[in-house]
């Protein structure tokens, strides 16, 4: 049995490969190739048990994650995964935020102009920083907009990304600003923004609420807007949003474009274009097997 530290999958799987593992794993779950059981939640959502087997390699993965939002990190979790008779242990909360950046980095990939600089990252928490590091590997962003409750941990963050990124300019400020491209980190219960105060064009990725209660994007934002999720029925479950725009008629259930075969068949994007994310099985398999690879090829020491 293999056990790898949040270190050890850092090390192992960057982000630029995490994203091409994502979208691959998106393509084998368009193409019916996973078993996916409905996540397991207890305690309203406070103990999340997710698992998904390949089915032509005979592998799969299983994550326990346990949350606490008034804990830092919120997120605490271990992933297991198997095949071939190998096991491999790792550190879930290190392929939660890797595994969450990746899937924004193939939707806005796939969703935003290819020219897009300018990025607002609403959000200071654990998920923030690869949600910055997933748009920066897909698209040319020269300006970074970092908003959050707290200032002084929008400047840190800001600080922490240009020691990172020296060639990006990364703000701390109030206000969304002018983006092409809006991340929303957050586990708020209440929108983050109107819709009028984004642009005509612009592509924004919600990946915070993962609970009924919560809504990170306002009613009136998924008005003529494309809207892909990253599993339909997932969406239907667990995304506050887009449960609310459902129920209040402003969206309907075949409004939503699922990832997977969006990949294949790009969607006609209309000038607002959201990606709604509460997280899917696959996701992690993907960074757990792309683990598993590097393992064999780089022929790490146990540890």
């Amino acid at each position: 049995m293999q056990v790898l530290s949040a270190d050890d999958v850092r090390r192992l799987v960057p982000m630029r490969a995490a994203i091409d593992a994502v979208r691959d794993a998106f393509r084998e779950l368009a193409a019916g190739n996973f078993v996916l059981p409905p996540r397991q939640i207890f305690g309203d959502g406070a103990v999340l048990v997710m698992s998904a087997y390949h089915t032509p390699t005979g592998t799969a993965v299983v994550k326990k994650i346990g949350i606490d939002l008034d804990t830092v990190p919120a997120i605490r979790a271990t992933v297991i995964w198997t095949g071939g008779g190998d096991q491999l242990v790792a550190d879930g909360t290190s392929i939660t935020t890797l595994r969450t950046g990746a899937v924004v980095g193939v939707a806005t990939d796939l969703l935003a102009p290819a020219d897009a600089s300018r990025l607002t990252l609403v959000g200071t928490g654990a998920q923030a920083p690869d949600q910055v590091r997933a748009v920066l590997a897909v698209r040319p962003i020269a300006d970074v907009t970092i908003v959050g409750r707290s200032a002084d941990r929008a400047t840190a963050l800001a600080r922490q990304l240009s020691a990172e990124f020296p060639e990006v300019r990364f703000t701390p400020s109030s206000t969304l600003g002018d983006p092409h491209i809006v991340c929303c980190a957050t586990s708020t219960t209440t929108p983050l923004f109107d819709a009028d105060e984004l642009p005509s064009q612009v592509h924004v990725n919600a990946i915070g609420a993962f609970r009924p209660s919560m809504r990170e994007l306002p009613r009136n934002l998924f008005i003529g807007s494309t809207v892909v999720v990253d599993q339909r029925e997932a969406a239907l479950e667990e995304s506050g949003e887009v449960i609310d725009a459902i129920d209040s008629g402003t969206l309907r259930v075949e409004d939503l474009i699922e990832l997977g075969p969006a990949l294949s068949e790009p969607p006609v994007r209309t000038g607002r274009t959201v990606f709604k994310s509460v997280g899917i099985g696959p996701q992690d398999w993907a960074i757990a097997a792309a683990l598993a690879r590097a393992q064999v090829q780089r022929s790490t020491p146990l540890r």
